[in-house]
Parts: C-alpha cells; structure tokens; sequence
C-alpha cells in the first residue's frame, strides 16, 4: 500500500529535496567496495572444469544473477585476485558496455577485475535490494561524476564518494517491496513475448514450407538449400513478384526540422518498425523519390553480418517519412504477392542465415547489393493461401504487440514510482 503523508517535511540536500527523517550518506560510509578479478588464461588448470561461477560486466542486467557463462576453479580463485561473494551481494558493473548496471547475487560466485562487489558495513546499514534501485535511478549522475571519455568507467573513489539518501530501514525494504512487484509482471510479460516468439517461429517454420492442407509436396532448391513445399507452389526470385527495390540515400546533416529518416537500427528484428528509432534530416530536392506509403518493405542492406538483412513493413508510423542509403524499399506487384508473404519470407531467410552467407563482408560491417537481392528465391503459394498463412501470423504479431504495450506501460509505472518513492515524494505505510 503506497500513501501520501500530508505531514512530511523536507530537507535540503547536496542530492536534492528529501524527507527530514532520511540521511544522506557517502556510500563507502555504510559499505565496502571490492572489485574481482581475472585467473590467467594461460593456465588451464585455472579454467577446465571449473566449478566457481565467475560473473564478467556483461551479465549485469539489472536483475538477480543465477548463473554465469564461465566457471573458475579452486585453484584459479586462489592464484589470482578474484574472490568469492556471497548470494544477496549487489553487483555493479565499473566499465564495459554495460557500465553502471547492477545485479544481485542469487548464488555464491567471483566476480571480474570489471564488477564491484558492494557490500554492507553492518547488518543494518542498508537494503541491497533499495540500494540497487537507486543505484539504477541515479546511474547517469553516478557515470557523470566518473570519466568523462569516449569509454565511459566508473572509478572506485567516485563509487565510495557517491552520496545515497538512505531512508529507516523498514521503510527501504517497503519501497523495494514496491518496485520488485511492478518488477516481477514486467517478467512475466517478457516471457509471455518470448513465448509468443517461439509460437510464431514455430508457425513460419510450418506455414512458409508445408502451407495449409496440402498432402503432396515436392523438393525444390531454394537459395542452396533443397527443401520440401507444397506441390502447387512455384519458386520465384524477387525480381519477379516486385516492382521495385530502391536504397534510399545518405545523409550525415541533422535537421530539428527536417523530414523523418528511418536507418538500420529502426527496424527491429522481428520484423517491425521502431517507432522511437529515427533521424530528422534535411529533405533532398528529389525527397519524393523517397518517401514511404503503408505496405512498403524494408529491408537492411548494410549492417554487422549478424543483423544484415532485417526486414519490416511501414505501415504508415509516421505520416511523413524516407529512409536511408542503407535500408531497400521494396514494393511488390499486388497480382503476385503480398507485402505480408515477401516479409514473412525475407525474415524466414534471415533467421535461416542465407543473408549471412551471401552478404559482401568490409571492416565491422556487410552489404548485400540490390541485384543479389532480388535474385533471392522464395516459395509462392497461390495469393489467397499468402493472404490466409499472412492473416495467421499477423494474428500472433498483433498479440506481441499487445504485450509490447503492456510491457511499455509497466516500464513507465516503474519509472514513475522511483522518481516518487526514491525521492520521498510519496512515503509507503511501514
């Protein structure tokens, strides 16, 4: 139960307004900070059969820790500066790629020369659980009050200077109470996604292939590979059920306002358009050689090889747009096909790595040119079996999507109540 105390006075502090009854404190006041490390990898012995987790800055995410990737042995843990902790110790991450996030033990294990172990003075002295979400709501001040280069770090000074509002204990335990709740249905809901996912990819696997009905099959060859489809099904190459793939053009300029410009990282790999993913640019003086309409493909020409070949549908996101020298519109001959059946079979093709195997591999990056592109081959049933394997899958996205929202929305929950209950600005009933 979460209410407003009308009597609540607050203080002025270095972190801000907060309850006269909270203290503020430097975190190495009430905790000791303890990095790990790394067993040499020039020793086996150190590594092979090892059965001490070993938990590297990657795999903070913000959540418990069960598990990690790598395990130590005895013999590793005592030649080299690596240690222990145990389960219920929260975890932050100094630097890396995941600098700043957090985790909390639920197991015994090392950690690497990259994590700090943050470990309470007395028994009293805080809620790791109260202490990780703050840790979470006040992670850009603490990594601006670190380095300030390209590789953003977090010094352990810095760590043990870093000033916390610690409220009564019992009062820290409600308020993480609270969080975790709204914590544990965003879990839920991730893995209502996930099964979704496997449904879906269950379902293409099936639909793309075998189709619905069908008792006689034949093999084909498609793209390297020789699968079996429905015997009244042709295999085509792009080229032929299309009438265009244009890329769309370059631009480094940035314009408050100018046009929308969709880029690689604006579609995601499940084949939808990331509303939030954009750039504004300045319109070039033939923008109406790019501007999308709902229906159209796009597919990702250049990306890393593992991404190379993400595609999507624009369904009229934004009611004025164009995309990028690194993305193809793809628009299709409505006599042949559908935007739904050339998606479904692209992504099919991704996930099946043919975009991997065909691309032009450059430094950090891949390309697929727009003639290898259309002569991809894919399976074409008759246009109303697409219409009907489409309307089926379409059904399992739009549950995605809904699941999507609902996720969106218990994020914005969750950050509502942090900035509310880790301020003080609303107090829970203890």
């Amino acid at each position: 139960m979460i209410s407003f105390y009308k009597e609540t006075e607050f203080k002025d502090t270095e972190i801000g307004k907060i309850p006269k009854d909270w203290n503020v404190v430097k975190l190495g006041d009430v905790a000791k900070l303890e990095s790990g490390g790394t067993p040499s990898r020039r020793k086996p012995e150190y590594w092979k059969n090892g059965t001490i987790p070993w938990v590297k800055s990657g795999e903070l995410n913000d959540g418990v820790i069960y598990n990690s990737e790598e395990k130590i042995t005895e013999l590793g843990l005592k030649n080299s500066s690596a240690k222990v902790f145990p389960k219920g110790t929260l975890l932050i991450a100094l630097y890396g790629a995941t600098v700043g996030k957090t985790g909390i033990l639920g197991i015994d294990a090392s950690i690497n020369q990259a994590v700090c172990a943050i470990i309470p003075k007395s028994s009293n002295s805080f809620n790791s659980k109260f202490l990780q979400y703050y840790l979470i709501f006040s992670r850009e001040r603490l990594i601006a009050q670190s380095s300030g280069g390209a590789q953003p770090n977090i010094y352990l000074y810095v760590l043990r200077d870093f000033k916390i509002p610690l409220p009564p204990l019992e009062e820290q335990k409600k308020i993480a109470e609270i969080l975790l709740t709204v914590d544990e249905a965003i879990q839920k809901t991730d893995e209502a996604i996930e099964r979704t996912k496997r449904i879906k990819e269950g379902l293409m696997q099936r639909l793309l292939t075998k189709g619905i009905g069908h008792k006689e099959f034949k093999k084909v060859e498609l793209n390297g590979s020789i699968v079996e489809i429905p015997k009244d099904w042709d295999v085509v190459k792009l080229r032929d059920v299309i009438t265009e793939a244009k890329p769309g053009f370059a631009c480094g300029k940035r314009d408050d306002n100018g046009i929308i410009q969709l880029r690689m990282d604006s579609i995601d790999p499940d084949g939808r358009i990331n509303p939030n993913a954009y750039v504004k640019v300045p319109p070039p003086e033939n923008v109406e050689e790019f501007l999308l309409k709902p229906g159209d493909i796009l597919f990702n020409n250049t990306n890393s090889v593992d991404l190379i070949g993400k595609t999507a549908i624009f369904r009229g996101e934004f009611p004025k747009c164009v995309y990028s020298n690194h993305l193809t519109r793809i628009r299709v001959n409505p006599n042949k096909t559908i935007p739904e059946w050339v998606l479904y079979a692209l992504i099919r093709l991704w996930k099946l790595g043919v975009f991997k195997a065909i691309c032009r591999r450059h430094v950090h990056q891949a390309g697929i040119n727009t003639k290898d592109l259309v002569n991809l081959k894919i399976p074409l049933p008759p246009l109303e079996e697409q219409k009907k394997i489409a309307e089926i899958l379409s059904t399992v996205d739009k549950k995605m999507e809904i699941l999507r929202k609902e996720k969106e929305k218990l994020e914005n929950i969750k950050k509502g109540l942090m900035q509310k209950l880790l301020t003080g600005k609303v107090r829970v009933v203890v």
